[in-house]
């Protein structure tokens, strides 16, 4: 019987010779097919794409929050809304950032080939800008060197301004005066082309009787904000008071500025004092003219005797005014049986007094 013999590999060198693929732990892999790695890689490439267009569809839909510098935002990019900031509310902003971080981010627009270094201009969130950038300053901690931020790209400036002010109007409610001024300056700009595009484009979702009282402190914008030191403590009787006799005497207007420029005005009270007391005197002055009586020659008196002069008497129907006291005005209407106060000096103080005097007349 033949001896069989044993089978060995041609070339026992080749198998040497194979590199090996050892995983990141150390042990070896088993090499793959090459089609398999293809399949592989192909398959990654793809993700990635895929990954890539979705990051970059959130960041132009304004959905990805990014981490900018602040020293990198122009916070000037819009004409701001609001004019001043109330130190209390602000007090708690930043204790809240301290204590919690930034839990809303702020909305900016992309800006190129700026001199100043400037990356992005701000939309909305000056407040939150504005207490990080203290906090930084008082502290210097990394923390609050950034901010984070949603990159948004408006199609119009119309959309930025009202980005800006509907996030206001959301968070912190603005003045009347804060509103109207920044109208004034949308239109200024050239953002809208009138002022009723203005008011509607803005302030869209506010009723037709709050446009209009903002669309009446539009005048008082217009006529006064280059001389008002506290214009966002005007409230809306005394500012709606100022736009009447800024609309009823062309010369209100000059008279007052001069007033005020002269006056002590270190404070709102102050301020707010001087336009007080000149809406008081237009309104006196106002009245006293309505109230003048009108001269009469008489066709029927001797001539020796010269003209007559006679009050005539209220006609039917027709309202008659009086002016009590300063800032304090009467009006009546003979037949309708009712008695109107208005002025300044209609207050809690007058009202209890003429509930106590009505009392004794019983």
């Amino acid at each position: 019987m033949a001896k069989r013999k044993r089978l060995t590999p041609a070339q026992p060198s080749y198998l040497d010779a194979a590199p090996e693929t050892k995983s990141a732990l150390g042990a070896p892999l088993a090499s793959s097919a090459p089609i398999a790695q293809v399949a592989s890689d192909a398959a990654a490439q793809s993700a990635l794409s895929e990954l890539s267009a979705v990051l970059e569809s959130a960041r132009a839909d304004g959905r990805l929050i990014e981490r900018l510098d602040l020293a990198k935002i122009d916070e000037s990019h819009l004409v701001r809304d609001r004019l001043e900031q109330d130190e209390d509310e602000m007090g708690a902003l930043m204790a809240s950032l301290r204590a919690r971080g930034q839990q809303t981010p702020i909305e900016v627009v992309a800006l190129t080939d700026r001199p100043d270094g400037k990356t992005h201009g701000l939309i909305s969130g000056w407040r939150r800008l504005s207490a990080l950038k203290r906090l930084y300053a008082e502290t210097s901690e990394p923390e609050f060197a950034t901010v984070k931020a949603l990159v948004i790209q408006p199609e119009t400036a119309r959309d930025a301004y009202v980005a800006m002010v509907e996030e206001n109007e959301i968070r912190v409610n603005l003045s009347h005066y804060e509103r109207a001024r920044i109208a004034v300056r949308a239109l200024r700009e050239e953002v809208y082309p009138n002022q009723k595009m203005a008011l509607q484009g803005l302030f869209g979702n506010a009723t037709r009787a709050k446009r209009s009282k903002i669309g009446s402190f539009v005048a008082l914008v217009e006529a006064l904000d280059a001389v008002l030191c506290f214009p966002v403590a005007i409230n809306e009787k005394l500012g709606l008071a100022l736009v009447r006799e800024i609309t009823r005497d062309p010369g209100f207007t000059e008279s007052l500025t001069a007033q005020l420029r002269a006056g002590d005005r270190e404070t709102p009270a102050g301020e707010l004092r001087i336009l007080s007391a000149a809406v008081a005197a237009a309104e006196t002055a106002a009245l006293a003219r309505r109230s003048e009586p009108e001269a009469e020659i008489s066709t029927s008196a001797p001539a020796d005797l010269g003209p007559r002069i006679r009050t005539p008497g209220p006609a039917k129907g027709e309202r008659i005014n009086t002016q009590l006291a300063p800032g304090l005005q009467l009006g009546y209407t003979p037949g309708q049986h009712r008695i109107e106060l208005s002025g300044a000096g209609v207050d809690e103080v007058l009202i209890q007094d003429l509930r106590d005097w009505l009392k004794q007349r019983k």
